[in-house]
Parts: structure tokens; sequence; C-alpha cells
């Protein structure tokens, strides 16, 4: 086998690998714009809902951060549901005290 033929197999590697990155990249394009209108957004605004972290603290147990309409939330997220625990208004004033459940 010719140094000419090795050549020409690595160049058609590497094409293979440039179009499915390319195919990749655009796949991901398309699915990020049909999850925005599906979620609600016209391209006029920000997502009504944005996740910022999430921290675990079991194998099932979480806190995240979210941001709903410019408001910040904390929410405890367990296997038996999601808990509101603090809340942060969209004009930077301290968190309200949320009531616990009785």
């Amino acid at each position: 086998m010719g140094i000419g033929a090795v050549l020409g197999s690595l160049l058609a590697v590497v094409l293979a690998l440039g179009f499915v990155l390319v195919l990749a990249w655009f796949a991901i394009k398309g699915l990020r714009k049909w999850q925005d209108r599906f979620q609600g957004n016209d391209g006029q605004g920000e997502l009504p809902i944005r996740f910022l972290r999430a921290m675990p603290l079991g194998t099932s147990e979480r806190v995240a951060l979210i941001e709903v309409r410019g408001e910040t939330m904390l929410v405890g997220v367990t296997t038996g549901g999601i808990s509101l625990l603090a809340r942060w208004p969209a004009d930077g004033m301290p968190p309200e005290p949320i009531e616990a459940p009785q």
C-alpha cells in the first residue's frame, strides 16, 4: 500500500467526520428551535422557565434553582413531588419567606 492510498483514506475519514459533525450541529440547532416553539417562545422574549443550577441531596432528592420570567425560585425535588423553598422577585428584593405546609 502506497503513501498516496494511506493519505487518501485518511482524507476520506476526516471528511466523513466533518460531515457528521456539521450534520449534528444542524440537528441540534433544529431541535433547539423546535423546543423553543414547543415551550411557547415565539422568538421575541426569553423562555418562560430557565434552569439555572441543581444540587443532589441524596439518591432521588435535589434542590434546583430556576428562573421564571425574571423571578428566581429555589425548589426541592423528590420522588413525591416538588416544593417551593424560597423565591427572589425580579426587582432584587430579599427573598419572601415560604410558609411550611401544615
